[in-house]
């Protein structure tokens, strides 16, 4: 018979009820019933389904320009005494890891033969992935995004209006990602039908979680052999990804959730100080809750009021992680540490004049660990960039008086 820890290791992917652990689920409206039992019936036999894989690689060659690079960096290893690598999601086509997903649901919704697309979106990644594909495929798109990260990343407002999408500010409560989520979902309530909900991270209700970490997945899939022509080893000693929901980690860490001897660290943001009043450190400052139709960690308040979270990065200000990384946290298969928003400002910084690369905020925070965590100089550390810095200009120059 299995101990309960045994039990816990064993699910490191989502049960057919969408669980991890006791993480996960399906809580949703009534009003949306219908639609998840028709995502919850249909996406794993739509994405093994042979015509589907062979558009969706095809897409990935030639649209996205996968694979990424997996590059040495020299000068950040000589500074850090350790072998680290970057993981060049950056380099796709609009920026970011986001694409990798977007393109899967986009070629999904077309199968379920939906006419119109939503999307919630923070930093605008995600948002802009989603206007993209939405134009490859000629649907309409309409992305909500709260009104502070609206002015705060107006480069990717422009260019998801560009693309043909309506872009929807949310205007109640800390006007961020969670927000943008609830009216989204708002908007599926209303319009259940004829439109699909790309959810851009490993949150939601089942299937979403696994849906978008099978997407993402490919990450860690060519990690695996791109690190055996680097190294002759698949296995790096470290992975590092931040969260927020958590899709670039989840992408990071999929091949290697089973193997022990890889050991995944996840950066949270922390904000002015995990402590401050202003920190996005779910691990930490959360409790079991639901949000937005599952069961994971989430901060809130002794009655169970959500507490608004704070990041320099308006895509990890999210006051939750997806269940998947809250039972690798409770499950301690994955470590988490968390980096304030000076420790991730200088490391985006120190990327930029040691390697030439400027980083999303997102994943300056990854970056940040390098100063908190000893590496032997035979580790293999694999950070996952999972965005380049061109949206966070603004907020580079106001922080550094560039």
């Amino acid at each position: 018979m299995k101990s309960e820890t045994d039990k816990m290791k064993s699910n490191y992917h989502a049960d057919q009820k969408g669980y991890y652990g006791k993480f996960g689920g399906s809580f949703v409206p009534e009003m949306l019933y219908p639609n998840m039992e028709e995502l919850q019936q249909n996406y794993l036999k739509i994405m093994e389904d042979s015509s589907f894989k062979k558009e969706f690689n095809a897409l990935l060659k030639d649209y996205v320009g996968r694979p990424s690079p997996l590059y040495f960096a020299k000068r950040l290893s000589e500074k850090y005494n350790t072998k680290i690598y970057l993981k060049r999601e950056d380099l796709n086509h609009t920026g970011a890891h986001k694409i990798n997903n977007t393109i899967g649901q986009i070629l999904l919704a077309q199968r379920l033969g939906k006419k119109r697309i939503i999307a919630e979106t923070g930093a605008g990644q995600h948002g802009v992935a989603t206007a993209t594909v939405c134009a490859l495929a000629g649907l309409d798109c309409t992305v909500y995004m709260g009104e502070i990260d609206i002015a705060r990343q107006a480069p990717n407002v422009a260019r998801m209006k560009m693309l043909g999408a309506n872009v929807v500010p949310a205007i109640s409560g800390s006007k961020t990602l969670k927000d943008a989520t609830n009216e989204a979902i708002r908007a599926w309530i209303n319009n259940p039908v004829d439109t699909h909900y790309i959810i851009g991270s490993v949150v939601g209700f089942h299937p979403y979680p696994d849906m978008v970490a099978r997407f993402q997945s490919i990450i860690s899939e060519e990690i695996k052999w791109q690190l055996k022509a680097h190294e002759n080893t698949e296995n790096p000693d470290y992975i590092v990804a931040c969260v927020g929901g958590g899709s670039n980690a989840s992408g990071a860490f999929y091949h290697y959730l089973e193997n022990e001897d890889v050991q995944l660290i996840a950066v949270e943001a922390a904000g002015k100080g995990v402590y401050s009043g202003e920190s996005a450190a779910t691990s930490i400052l959360g409790k079991d809750g639901i949000i937005h139709g599952s069961r994971t960690l989430l901060m809130q308040t002794e009655d169970g009021q959500i507490t608004e979270p704070y990041s320099i990065s308006a895509g990890l200000d999210y006051p939750g992680v997806g269940p998947q990384h809250a039972h690798l946290f409770n499950s301690k298969r994955a470590t988490f540490l968390n980096a304030t928003d000076n420790e991730a400002m200088q490391a985006g910084l120190e990327l930029c004049k040691l390697e030439g690369i400027i980083p999303a905020i997102e994943s300056a925070h990854a970056l940040a660990i390098l100063k908190k965590k000893e590496f032997k100089p035979s580790d293999i550390v694999v950070v996952n960039l999972s965005g380049r810095g061109d949206k966070d200009l603004n907020t580079y120059i106001d922080y550094f008086k560039l």
